[in-house]
């Protein structure tokens, strides 16, 4: 059994500013970085990640592919990562390798957060250090893929990161299986996807930066046993697919934002700071969505 995780960093246990989050090297413009802060968290990003393979593997996985899913997506600290399980019974010459790990990195993929899902016999998806959708309050880090983003709505339905990672998945046959991350972001996520998803609550949002958090060690233990129990339990979970003819919207926060978006075929002003398309399938939903974010991010 093969599992994908996509690993995300604001919903990590002890993360409630955007300078623990920020890689250093993309910074700038306002961006404030810390150096220590930004390694103190992306330790515990990959640690949760590793609990998260842990899990997979004691229930059955024989394969775990981490996506990094995070700005820059070069967060994760490889030789850190866990190493993948072998095996020897003393007869033969090599090894066995019972349980690999591969991950990939570099933020030019096709989808994004969801890179790897194209791989065939992916059973399960993982989401690790997710987050709540822009809006939220008492939510830690809250937004969208930016922080420009208002709300995507998909047939009405408000949903952020979780929910067009989760169509994507779905596009290809595949449930989301566990989410962990802040208390919104979990309650969202299962909210859309439904109660079948594990969900690990690593902090519970005060506001926008501040949580009351678990010990990093017990949030990664917790993490463990949840992604066992998805994993074990993977019978009842279902894809979450996109609807045939479904209209996407996303709302902006500048009206010029919404006009460069409007040099993408198909894509239609619906409000003064909305955009919206109807994707023939959840992959192409994806690859508008970026285009958008791309054309859109120009405009300052």
């Amino acid at each position: 059994m093969k599992v994908l995780i996509s690993a995300d960093m604001e919903g990590t246990c002890g993360v409630v500013s955007w300078v623990q989050v920020i890689p250093p090297d993309v910074g700038g413009a306002g961006r404030a970085t810390s150096t220590v802060e930004y390694e103190r968290a992306r330790m515990r990003m990959t640690k949760e990640v590793n609990a998260a393979i842990e899990g997979a593997f004691a229930a059955g996985a024989d394969e775990v592919i981490v996506n990094e899913s995070h700005d820059g997506m070069r967060n994760l600290i490889p030789e850190e990562l866990h190493p993948g399980i072998t095996y020897h019974d003393g007869t033969d010459p090599e090894p066995r390798v019972v349980g690999s790990v591969r991950f990939i990195t570099g933020s030019d993929k096709e989808f994004s957060m969801m890179q790897g899902i194209q791989e065939p016999d992916i059973a399960a998806v993982f989401f690790t250090g997710y987050h709540a959708r822009a809006g939220t309050p008492a939510a830690p880090l809250a937004h969208s893929f930016t922080g420009w983003v208002q709300d995507i709505r998909v047939d009405g339905v408000s949903m952020g990161e979780y929910g067009l990672n989760a169509l994507v998945a779905g596009h290809y046959g595949v449930p989301v299986a566990l989410v962990t991350g802040d208390d919104k972001a979990v309650a969202q996520t299962r909210e859309l996807l439904g109660d079948a998803v594990v969900g690990v609550e690593v902090k519970e949002g005060y506001s926008t930066t501040a949580a009351i958090h678990l010990h990093p060690n017990r949030a990664q233990d917790l993490i463990r046993e949840g992604a066992k129990r998805a994993v074990t339990n993977l019978a009842s979970m279902k894809p979450y697919t996109l609807p045939h003819g479904a209209t996407v919207e996303v709302e902006l926060d500048h009206q010029s934002k919404v006009d460069a978006a409007l040099r993408i075929p198909g894509v239609e002003r619906t409000a003064w700071r909305t955009c919206s398309f109807q994707p023939a399938d959840a992959a192409e939903l994806m690859t508008v969505f970026r285009a958008i974010l791309t054309a859109a991010g120009t405009q300052r």
